[in-house]
């Protein structure tokens, strides 16, 4: 694909200052740069969102992996109470 010259460039130039005139020109320009503006900051706090959900599901993973991974000790020396030692009913 070729690239565009001084030509066409001035061209293009020419043909969006025919459509939209001197007046409106400014106000187009501002319209579309404050679009970028909204559409920045809107990317940018979809990043956040993310990165804060990523951050709470691996508080969440290691909180899970942490109680998994201490088994409750269990004292032999204490009798059992929770009828669970003799035949089935």
């Amino acid at each position: 694909m070729p690239s565009l010259g001084p030509m066409e460039i001035i061209l293009i130039l020419l043909v969006i200052l025919l459509l939209f005139g001197f007046k409106k020109l400014p106000d187009a320009a501002r319209s579309v740069g404050k679009s970028a503006r909204v559409f920045k900051s809107e990317v940018n706090e979809m990043k956040e969102e993310d990165r804060q959900r990523d951050e709470a599901k691996k508080n969440r993973t290691a909180e899970t992996a942490s109680t998994i991974d201490k088994p409750s000790p269990i004292d032999e020396a204490k009798p059992r109470t929770d009828d669970q030692s003799g035949p089935v009913a």
